[in-house]
């Protein structure tokens, strides 16, 4: 629950130059205003700007990630998931390591398509679209 303070967004009104103040920056031919105004603050609340700095952290891309670690770890056979491990999430592509070729032959030919449901049953279309094993 956010409270609502009623100065909280309150900026002092920008000060009137006095007579002599005026007749100092005529004679001085030079105009303050301008040094003056900048050294007004110009704060922003914490509120403005956490979440912008929360999307640059890429803070939900890195909890999907560490989802997928847990789901793959427990829903995966346990043969599959001794050999291959997932390494990253792209753009929808989900990026898995296998140890061997022979491994990344069983998976692509005969797994792929059973992984793939699983990850998105649990995860949506939307997340994991697509798989891309490697052999490394």
């Amino acid at each position: 629950m956010e409270r609502s303070f009623p100065f909280r967004n309150f900026r002092p009104p920008p000060p009137v130059p006095s007579a002599r103040q005026k007749v100092l920056a005529q004679w001085r031919r030079w105009d303050w205003s301008a040094e003056e105004n900048s050294r007004r603050p110009s704060g922003k609340s914490a509120g403005e700007i956490m979440p912008k700095v929360l999307a640059g952290l890429g803070l939900d891309r890195r909890q999907a990630e560490t989802e997928i670690l847990k789901v793959w770890s427990h829903q995966m056979d346990p043969n599959i998931a001794a050999h291959a491990r997932p390494t990253g999430l792209r753009k929808g592509t989900l990026f898995v390591c296998v140890d061997s070729n022979v491994w990344l032959d069983e998976i692509v030919r005969y797994r792929r398509r059973e992984i793939l449901e699983r990850l998105q049953n649990s995860f949506g279309r939307d997340l994991v679209a697509r798989i891309s094993f490697r052999c490394g």
